[in-house]
């Protein structure tokens, strides 16, 4: 019986840039106007970018969504954070 688990991977920053091809500032400003999924803590020094929310907003750029269809998924997939403890043990 296959697992309904998700699978939780963290990538550093330069693991997404180098993925994504932009440089830091660009994504900083990305992260401002609400159009990239801000990381998370991993420490008192060293955040990290969850790579299923990273996947899903590339596949929303490539699939051509708009500026405010891409910010409301990212505040969609930002939102599912809270729900991220409970599915981990499901």
């Amino acid at each position: 019986m296959l697992s309904n688990k998700l699978l939780i991977k963290i990538e550093r920053k330069p693991e997404v840039l180098n993925r994504i091809g932009i440089s830091r500032s660009n994504l900083f400003c990305k992260i401002q106007d609400g159009l990239w999924c801000p990381p998370i803590s991993l420490g008192d020094r060293a955040v990290g970018f969850l790579q299923h929310e990273t996947d899903t907003v590339l596949a929303a750029m490539c699939a051509g969504n708009s500026k405010s269809e891409i910010k409301e998924l990212v505040s969609h997939l930002i939102e599912k954070r809270k729900n991220l403890q409970a599915a981990a043990h499901e």
